[in-house]
């Protein structure tokens, strides 16, 4: 051997000593974050998990708490399809891409509950409610009815008895660490100023759920207007009550009420700009955008109170845990709970991160532009109207007369007429938004704040939810790139065939405002003729 050559047993040594010692269930734990701790092992009970948000949050959970045992999730028979057809469809969304690579077996983890929220008890089974109570330690209720023009019977069916039957199914569950009751910013929209709190209810609920189930629906549908008062619409007037469900029903329960408020398309994640619906003003941005829509009344100087769905997503996912530790701390304290101790979470942008109606349609306006669908009907020709009656003067001349128009000349071709009831549909769209498009709320939404401090920074990181490290020009611009890809079904390889079409649309709209000028200066001739002649 030569002078100073190291043996080669000590070589190996020295690499066995250099080498990373074989992973144990500990020292896994120990790379875990808290919110990864909280939900390890857990079996999570997910309703309206065929939804928008519902969707995320199974994403989310199944990504980024990956050591979850199991997710349960309510899913009713729908269009002849079962539950087993209808969760299959949910992961063919391409919202699920990123997992799916990430995690090929997810599925695994993830098991069916046959119920409908309109029934009693969720319409959950003897047998499932016996397994649920004995295995599941986190609840989320996500499911509602959201549409603002629901009849109030199923209204108060699916917002207000379901959170009260799942509450006293809740009850039963021996393991549960977390119930949280989503409801929405403007469950109080009557009031000008929401702190984070729960609020008397318009009505006692059991005298609702008493008064729909009993009262025909001609006569319910007749005394809605009288019955609503304060309250714009049946779904935040439902949410109201729901809210009082849970105050008065699951004081004894670890949890916790949840606000979102208006949900938009992803910031981040798992994929930027994914949506999957019309509601609100993403359905105006779409319309616009497609030269459909071309005027709301709306005071572009309110503040908006968007939210983009992934950020929303893990805030409550955040949550529920805080609500877990928060109950334990008063089990150590042997104090009895009361109201006051359901943690209410208003996450809105309105505070940290405001953006005004104003803005939102200019960005619209910029990223369209440069994004322009090639299923586009017409140029862009948006106008945000505060007066009430310019508004309606501008939906008779740009929404109405070109309708009947169109239609009238289907009907000389032999055609099916539809442009009138399309716009028809739309205008009660545009209705039934502007009730939150020309007021403006303060919301109060410190304990979501105080959250967000409480994290470590790589829960900070991991579960983004700090508004104010959104940038708006960045999420516009892949929020009308979600619109077009997702909603509209118009992939980016078109482009440029869209961007030839927008020109065109251009010079015709360009045309047409020329030629109604023209043929408005001869009417006005032909007036001041007659009156001078």
């Amino acid at each position: 051997m030569a002078p100073n050559q190291i043996p080669n047993t000590l070589s190996t040594n020295e690499h066995i000593l250099d080498a990373e010692p074989p992973q144990t269930d500990m020292t896994i734990e120990q790379n875990l974050t808290t919110l990864q701790k909280f939900y390890k092992d857990a079996n999570i009970f997910i309703t309206g998990g065929t939804g928008f948000l519902g969707k995320i949050l199974i994403e989310k959970l199944l990504r980024s708490a990956s050591d979850v045992q199991c997710l349960y999730i309510l899913v009713r028979s729908k269009k002849g399809k079962n539950m087993h057809s209808r969760i299959q469809d949910i992961f063919d969304d391409p919202v699920f891409d990123r997992l799916r690579k990430e995690q090929p077996k997810f599925q695994h983890k993830v098991q069916g509950i046959s119920g409908d929220c309109s029934l009693p008890n969720c319409g959950i089974s003897k047998s499932d409610i016996e397994m649920l109570q004995s295995k599941i330690s986190i609840v989320f209720h996500v499911a509602a009815t959201v549409r603002f023009d629901e009849k109030l019977k199923l209204a108060c069916a699916i917002n207000v008895v379901a959170p009260r039957d799942l509450v006293h199914i809740a009850k039963g569950m021996t393991e549960l660490k977390s119930f949280m009751h989503v409801s929405t910013a403007y469950a109080n929209c009557h009031l000008k100023e929401i702190d984070e709190k729960i609020y008397d209810p318009p009505m006692d609920s059991e005298k609702l759920i008493t008064l729909t189930q009993c009262a025909p629906e001609s006569l319910l549908d007749s005394v809605t207007p009288t019955i609503l008062g304060d309250w714009p619409n049946t779904y935040a007037y439902t949410k109201a009550i729901a809210e009082d469900v849970i105050k008065q029903n699951a004081v004894d329960l670890p949890c916790g009420i949840f606000r979102p408020g208006i949900v938009l398309s992803t910031f981040k994640e798992p994929i930027e700009g994914w949506i999957d619906n019309m509601y609100g003003p993403t359905g105006v941005a779409a319309g616009a955008a497609n030269g459909l829509i071309r005027t709301i009344h709306c005071k572009p100087d309110n503040v908006a109170n968007i939210i983009p769905v992934d950020m929303c997503v893990n805030s409550l996912i955040a949550a529920a845990w805080e609500v877990c530790d928060n109950h334990e701390k008063i089990l150590k304290e042997k104090r009895e709970k009361t109201a006051d101790d359901i943690i209410v979470y208003n996450y809105v942008s309105t505070e940290e991160n405001p953006i005004k109606w104003g803005q939102f349609m200019n960005l619209n306006e910029f990223y369209g532009f440069s994004y322009p669908s090639s299923k586009a009907v017409y140029y862009y020709a948006f106008t945000m109207n505060p007066n009430l009656l310019i508004h309606w003067m501008y939906v008779i001349l740009l929404h109405y007369l070109p309708a009947i128009i169109i239609d009238g000349a289907s009907l000389l071709m032999g055609k099916r007429p539809r442009m009138l009831k399309v716009f028809q549909k739309i205008n009660r769209f545009l209705f039934v938004i502007s009730y939150f498009t020309t007021r403006e709320w303060k919301f109060n939404n410190q304990n979501v704040q105080n959250l967000n401090k409480k994290l470590s920074k790589e829960d900070q990181e991991l579960f983004l939810f700090d508004m104010k490290k959104l940038n708006w020009n960045t999420f516009f611009e892949t929020y009308i790139l979600g619109i077009r890809i997702y909603l509209v079904k118009d992939p980016i390889t078109t482009l440029e065939a869209a961007k030839k079409r927008w020109t065109r649309l251009y010079y015709l709209h360009n045309g047409i405002k020329i030629l109604s000028l023209l043929v408005l200066l001869r009417i006005c001739w032909y007036i001041v003729s007659i009156l001078y002649s």
